[in-house]
Parts: structure tokens; C-alpha cells; sequence
């Protein structure tokens, strides 16, 4: 059987990395900007769905089984 590997631009791009000598510092740097995209991005879509399906507060606390 024979595995066929393909990789995602993402890869491509962090494999460039691994090539250069990078500092701590900015490895740290890298990763607090990934995460703060990917959060972003999380948020945006929530807000678009929140929005789309016309939540508020009222629906907030029915999930979170408050009482009004």
C-alpha cells in the first residue's frame, strides 16, 4: 500500500521556518499572532452566526439556564 503525502500551504509556510534559525523570542512572537488570528477568525464567525440568527441576551440566559 502506498501513502500519498500532500501538504497544505499553512505546512509549506511553517516548513520555511524550520529552515531559518529562529529566536525564542520571536517563536513566541509567531505563536501569540497565530492564536490571536485564529481567535479573530473564531469571533467574526460567532458574531455573524449570533447576528444571523438574531441572539441576545434573553437567548444567553436561557442557555445558561438563568432566570430572567
Amino acid at each position: 500500500m502506498q501513502a500519498t503525502s500532500s501538504i497544505s500551504n499553512i505546512q509549506q509556510e511553517l516548513l520555511k521556518l524550520y529552515a531559518a534559525d529562529i529566536a525564542e523570542a520571536d517563536l513566541l512572537t509567531i505563536r501569540r499572532y497565530l492564536a490571536k488570528y485564529f481567535a479573530s477568525k473564531a469571533i467574526g464567525e460567532a458574531d455573524r452566526i449570533w447576528d444571523e440568527k438574531n441572539y441576545n441576551q434573553d437567548t444567553m440566559n436561557k442557555w445558561l439556564g438563568e432566570k430572567e
